[in-house]
């Protein structure tokens, strides 16, 4: 065994080569327990308001009371949730699950164009958004399936006065909550208040249950709905939970969840590793406000953080951060993109923790590697194998490279954690999976010895762009449809902060075509991640000799 995954002499101690996938009937089962051991701790912190996991509870059985009572929603039926980290969030998922349904999660950020494809091509019928997003659904709502809206404010679950106060400051002093009007749009606080009024009924759901359907590129192309199952979501919590054993305490964790729970890094890490521990998630609902943020951190005793490199990079830019207490912290965790050298020594020499670096993909629910805690210092690799995972390196004809430390290849992924398939998309799904069940990630990668894993280029076009996945296609499509565009290639440039930026390159077929305009053109058609920068004007782009553009020529002669 050893000899075909050789990271496992290179694990930390008490780390097991194995995890029980089966070891829980649900995420519900979870939940269930980490609720009757750890009642009257905290769960979740909100702007000062906090929630024990016994109010949790009543909460989330509440929503999930409405949905099936009130709205009749039956088993498997998909809702979604659009909203930042603020009290409702967790609410509203658990809530979903209990009720053995299927969370879609959405960008609150989405344009109206990107909200439309995510809600057509999940089939959702119900949607919670937050009253600062409202408008962008009431502008597609008419063109998708969704028959239910759950409205909320950001403020509504702080209670009296402070509720009504942010509500007040969000809406009138901030211009936050452009108007909008969407028919029979049902308050949160008034479903939670219908669904007390009856007891959800049992719904069995078992391990093998859709528990999200989460939007991304993938390898390639349009937005798709990785299919990630409940036994998906309960493994990679008991791989990286198993990870972090040697530095968390039981009940006595407090994380900073600064990621939104929308994306499948914190959901799983905070949401659910964290849950079991009995831990409470600091919820930070805008940590663009960095001096915001810093204020907030420097009320708790936090133990634990994850993040992005760009998260960390900016709080060690922001004036009041250094001052920060952090005799508490154990653990951070840094994923979704290649955290940066300069950014982990840092980090390390600030708050004197190191930053572990991890690695995984929302296939895989998503932890795939994880550095040991314990490390001194940052290694530039992405880490081992967490438990119950194999990986390998493949070259261009599938065949299996050796893990020398120099031979690089596809690195390509097996375990529990791996996603039952892109929904409906078949197609899409065996581009990705191949014959023997490894799943292909698009990451070139080489591994060593004692099991290491280092990725090094990106297989695909793909631009990581604070670790949210931008896919050229998307961005051409998107810019080639507008008037005085002739020809347009997107691709990433490499930026200090948000560790690449998308810069388009265009061919004019009006002369008059400025930058500003291709600018304000995104503006209103993309997410703010996925806009380009950069716009360059050129006669005419390379291309191969049957016409294709050649992406690799543009980006090479960027750096």
């Amino acid at each position: 065994m050893s000899e075909q995954r050789p990271w496992l002499s290179s694990y930390p101690q008490g780390v097991p080569a194995n995890i029980d996938p089966d070891a829980y009937a649900s995420i519900n089962d979870v939940a269930r327990q980490a609720i009757d051991k750890h009642r009257d701790r905290k769960a979740y912190h909100s702007m000062g308001k906090e929630l024990t996991y016994g109010e949790l509870d009543k909460l989330v059985d509440d929503f999930a009371s409405y949905l099936l009572n009130d709205l009749k929603l039956t088993k498997g039926d998909r809702v979604a949730i659009m909203m930042p980290n603020c009290l409702q969030q967790p609410i509203a998922t658990f809530g979903v699950l209990r009720a053995g349904l299927t969370v879609v999660n959405v960008n609150p950020l989405y344009t109206a164009r990107e909200l439309k494809h995510q809600l057509t091509d999940s089939g959702a019928s119900t949607i919670v958004v937050i009253d600062n997003f409202g408008h962008t659904l009431a502008e597609i709502i008419d063109e998708t399936p969704v028959k239910h809206v759950i409205t909320t404010g950001l403020g509504d679950m702080l209670g009296g006065f402070k509720g009504s106060l942010v509500n007040f400051v969000v809406k009138h002093v901030k211009k936050m909550v452009p108007a909008y009007q969407i028919n029979g749009a049902v308050r949160f606080r008034d479903a939670l208040a219908m669904g007390s009024r009856n007891t959800p009924p049992k719904v069995e759901v078992s391990n093998r249950d859709i528990a999200f359907l989460q939007y991304t590129g993938g390898t390639t192309g349009v937005a798709k709905g990785a299919v990630l199952t409940h036994r998906n979501l309960i493994a990679n919590m008991l791989q990286a939970g198993a990870w972090v054993s040697g530095s968390v305490k039981e009940g006595e964790e407090i994380i900073i969840t600064a990621l939104p729970l929308y994306h499948i890094f914190a959901m799983t890490a905070n949401g659910l590793v964290f849950m079991n521990l009995g831990a409470k998630n600091v919820l930070i609902t805008n940590p663009r406000d960095m001096p915001g943020f810093v204020k907030e951190l420097k009320k708790h005793k936090f133990t634990a953080f994850t993040g992005v490199n760009t998260l960390f990079n900016g709080l060690l830019n922001t004036p009041g951060f250094s001052d920060i207490d952090f005799t508490s912290l154990r653990l951070t965790l840094g994923g979704g993109m290649a955290v940066q050298r300069s950014v982990a020594e840092r980090w390390k020499k600030t708050t004197g923790c190191t930053l572990a670096e991890a690695y995984g993909l929302t296939e895989t629910s998503p932890a795939v590697c994880i550095n040991p805690l314990d490390i001194p210092e940052y290694n530039g690799s992405i880490g081992l194998p967490v438990p119950s995972t194999d990986i390998c390196i493949k070259d261009e004809d599938g065949n299996t490279l050796p893990m020398d430390g120099e031979a690089i290849g596809e690195l390509c992924v097996k375990g529990p954690q791996v996603m039952d398939g892109y929904w409906k998309r078949d197609d899409e799904t065996a581009k990705v999976m191949d014959a023997q069940g490894w799943l292909h990630t698009g990451d070139m990668a080489r591994i060593d010895p004692t099991g290491y894993a280092y990725i090094v280029d990106r297989k695909k076009d793909m631009i990581l762009v604070s670790g949210f996945n931008v896919y050229p296609n998307e961005v051409e499509d998107v810019i080639a449809a507008m008037p005085g565009v002739a020809e347009v290639a997107a691709v990433g440039v490499v930026d200090e902060h948000s560790g690449e930026i998308v810069k388009v390159v265009i061919v004019k077929k009006d002369p008059a075509l400025t930058a500003d305009m291709v600018k304000a053109y995104a503006k209103e058609n993309l997410t703010g991640y996925k806009r380009p920068h950069i716009v360059e004007f050129r006669d005419e782009l390379p291309k191969t000799n049957v016409g294709k553009i050649l992406r690799r020529e543009l980006r090479d002669e960027a750096k």
